[in-house]
This record gives structure tokens, C-alpha cells and sequence, in this order.
């Protein structure tokens, strides 16, 4: 019975070997649940998405088994790769505008692990049982719920770590092929994509403890010559924290006039450009103030992809300060594309496994 917690995975550099391999789904990881008529959608907190998703609620009941608890992603793809500013426009409080979007850009549900089938739990099996389960259990389901593919062969699973990230896809989940599932736990592994960028420093907010920095503001210069907000990032010591407000204090404006994002509080300025500040349905009464800098001085980050090639997907991670580059030569054109790949030849892929492997038969 809801909630339950998700399988988590821990970060790794690299594929690791002799496990199960399948695709990082960049959506909402969602446990469904299904006893007859009754169908509840999960997230990854315990919270419902079902009211978000009303047609996978009719998906499931036509394509998954009669009782049975299943382990998946909710995507969207449009243009055959995934789209999660698609996804995120769902979470939406009027009921008519998430129907109105179902019928617009219907939602996707990927499954790859299940917990429950027909009144047996199944967390307690080894992976390799529950996955020969859940291919049985799915065998006969058509879009819009899809059996992520899976494979044993980790040369396979490198390619796939290349190749898939034109369809909008993550990187790669490495699974132990003998634990049972674990809520909450980070018993699997993720490698994903990382590169980095050349980005201007132009603000900073302030961390939610006190007057210590939270986060750098970060700009890429587009074709048109405006300054574009893509993104933050974030993660330091609080020592670091403390240190850099000495630091920046040079750059410090007293205002954002003279600033490339002076208007960054007019709500109409950000349909025209990409500006830090604006409110959604995500950030609430959030605080979004920030500290202005003179766009002066440039930092490396990595990153893993780019939403829609405007702006960082996740959070990015200091590299370094690049004093030898000058602002303006940071632009869009320095990042790298991953060549396109259609998602419905992903999600064709279904179960991968080397002939020899007598345990995954």
C-alpha cells in the first residue's frame, strides 16, 4: 500500500561491471499501484501524481496486470526525445488545464522493476527474479506503458550511455543482479553525462542559514548579444561559503540598474529573454532576490546536458575561476550537442541480454 519509497542510486565515475544495465530516464520517478479498478500514482516522496496524469490512470488499468505494484518513470516525449519542461508544466492546480495538457502532450509511463504481482511481494526477491517477473507481467502492454530495456552486457550498456542521450535520456543505472528492492536506499548505481562550460559569474544569492553565499548566478551570451541566465551552482563547504562573500565583494553592485538583468523583477521582461528571479508554480512565496555582480569575471563548471539547449538541466559544480577568459567569449556555441537519437528506437530495445548469461535466460 502507498507510500512507498523508491530504490535510490548512488553516483559512480564509471559503468560498473557484471551487472544489470538499463537507460536513466530523466521524468518523475513514480511507483504505481494498481488492485483492480483503483489505480494510485506515486512520486519519488510519497506524494500522489495521479491527478496530474489522468490518462496513464487509464493506461495502467489497460495495460498492467490486475494487482500488482510497479517501479518506473513518467516521461514525455515530443519530437522524439524526452521533454521535461513538458512534464513539469503537469503539476498544475486547475484540473481543466492538466486535462487540456493530457490530450496535448500525453505523458509516457516506463517500467523497470516491479514490487508486487498479484498478491505476492516481491521486494524480498533477488533483481534477476523480479525483472524475469515484470517481463512477463508487461509482455503484452502496448504504449503508453513501456518495459524499459535491459541488458547484462556491459559494452552494450556503454553504447548506450553514448548513443541515448540524443533521445533526451540521462546516462546509465547500474543494478546488482542479486539484491531485493530497497525503499529509500541507494543500492544501485548512475553514471552520467559531465562536460563543462565557460559561464560569467553575474550574481549570487544568499544561503537560506545566513549571510554566507548560496549559489552562483551563471550567464551564457547569446547569438543576439544578451547575457542569458542558464543556470547555478551550488554545492560548497560552508567554509568556501563564507569565503566567497569576501571574495565577490569587489564585483558588488549596489543595484541591478547598469545590470545585463536589471529586469529581472518585471514578469513580462523574462518571456523575451532568460532572467534568474522569476516565480512558479515550483518556487511558491520563495524568496528569489539576488545580489548583483559586475559580469566581469568567468568560472568553469561541469554540468551533465543542457533542457532544450537554454539552459542547465541540474545544478552545475565549480570546476574553477578562469581568469585567462574573457565574458564575452562565453556563448552557446561552446557547448557540445549530443547527436539525435530517436526515443522510439530506445524504447524498441526492450530486454538485451548476452546469449551466455544462462541466469537472465
Amino acid at each position: 500500500m502507498p507510500p512507498v519509497r523508491p530504490m535510490l542510486a548512488k553516483s559512480v565515475a564509471r559503468i560498473p561491471p557484471g551487472m544489470q544495465y538499463e537507460a536513466k530516464w530523466d521524468g518523475f520517478r513514480a511507483i504505481v499501484f494498481r488492485d483492480g479498478d483503483e489505480v494510485e500514482l506515486g512520486s519519488r516522496t510519497g506524494k500522489p501524481l495521479t491527478r496530474y496524469f489522468p490518462e496513464l490512470v487509464e493506461a495502467v488499468k489497460a495495460n498492467a496486470p490486475e494487482r500488482c505494484v510497479l517501479d518506473g518513470e513518467i516521461v514525455i516525449a515530443l519530437h522524439g526525445r524526452l521533454d521535461f519542461d513538458a512534464l513539469t508544466e503537469r503539476i498544475h492546480p486547475a484540473d481543466s488545464r492538466v486535462r487540456q495538457l493530457a490530450e496535448r502532450t500525453p505523458a509516457s509511463f516506463v517500467a523497470f522493476d516491479v514490487l508486487a504481482l498479484d498478491g505476492t511481494d516481491l521486494t524480498g526477491t533477488p533483481l534477476v527474479e523480479r525483472r524475469r517477473a515484470l517481463v512477463g507481467a508487461l509482455a503484452p502492454a502496448s504504449p503508453p506503458v513501456h518495459l524499459a530495456p535491459s541488458t547484462t552486457d556491459v559494452d552494450l550498456a556503454r553504447d548506450w550511455f553514448t548513443r541515448y542521450e540524443g533521445a533526451g535520456l540521462d546516462g546509465v543505472i547500474a543494478k546488482p543482479l542479486t539484491i531485493p528492492y530497497r525503499q529509500n536506499e541507494r543500492s544501485m548505481f548512475k553514471v552520467k553525462h559531465e562536460r563543462t562550460a565557460d559561464c560569467v559569474l553575474a550574481g549570487f544569492r544568499f544561503h537560506k542559514s545566513g549571510p554566507v553565499v548560496g549559489s552562483l548566478l551563471l550567464g551564457l551570451y547569446a547569438p543576439g548579444g544578451g547575457l542569458q541566465h542558464v543556470g547555478v551552482c551550488a554545492a560548497f563547504p560552508m567554509k568556501r561559503r563564507e569565503e566567497l562573500i569576501s571574495e565577490l565583494e569587489p564585483l558588488r553592485m549596489e543595484s541591478a540598474q547598469g545590470h545585463p538583468w536589471a529586469q529581472w523583477a518585471d514578469e513580462a521582461a523574462h518571456e523575451a529573454a532568460r532572467l534568474p528571479g522569476a516565480q512558479s508554480r515550483w518556487t511558491g512565496k520563495k524568496d528569489l532576490s539576488w545580489v548583483p555582480l559586475r559580469p566581469d569575471r568567468v568560472v568553469e563548471v561541469a554540468y551533465d546536458h543542457m533542457e532544450k539547449g537554454q539552459r542547465f538541466r541540474h545544478t552545475a559544480q565549480f570546476r574553477r575561476w578562469r581568469p585567462d577568459r574573457e565574458p564575452a567569449s562565453c556563448t552557446y556555441e561552446q557547448l557540445e550537442e549530443p547527436v539525435h537519437f530517436d526515443l522510439a528506437e530506445v524504447l524498441g530495445a526492450r530486454d538485451r541480454r548476452p546469449r551466455t548469461d544462462p541466469g537472465l535466460s
